[in-house]
């Protein structure tokens, strides 16, 4: 494995046609890379769960993501309104989606958890009116 790979991602708001796509992009170059699968479903799941939200809550925004033999580290930034309440978004269940997502089958508030349930470090700095950038890692 190279040294160090850097992968990048638009994101945008309301396609919910391309969403998921970087996750698995990602996904398919870590496999492609022979990265152990359960990091590359953790990857794959965290990523996936944080791209849906970006598509939801956001403006839009970008992904970026390091690939190095040690882990594979994800900066998720969003130009959004931002998270009022971190404690009560990262409750299993709480969800800010609008009826019309949610009826998509999205916004089940399972977006947050699932990201730190799925990953070995997760940080998430917020500001209201600017945005939210999550910093994620997955150890390999």
């Amino acid at each position: 494995m190279p040294e160090e790979i850097t992968l990048s991602y638009d994101v945008r708001k309301d396609d919910f046609t391309r969403a998921g796509e970087a996750s698995a992009d990602v996904k398919l170059k870590l496999k492609q890379m022979g990265v152990n699968p359960e990091a590359v479903r953790k990857v794959a799941i965290a990523m996936y769960e944080g791209e849906i939200n970006m598509v939801i809550h956001a403006n839009g925004g970008k992904i970026t993501v390091a690939i190095s033999p040690e882990k594979i580290h994800m900066v998720l930034a969003d130009v959004g309104p931002g998270i009022e309440d971190i404690e009560k978004a990262m409750q299993p269940g709480y969800s800010t989606a609008p009826e019309e997502i949610r009826n998509l089958g999205f916004g089940a508030g399972m977006g947050l958890p699932n990201m730190k349930k799925y990953t070995d470090y997760m940080h998430i700095d917020t500001e209201i009116g600017v945005g939210t950038t999550i910093t994620m890692e997955v150890k390999i």
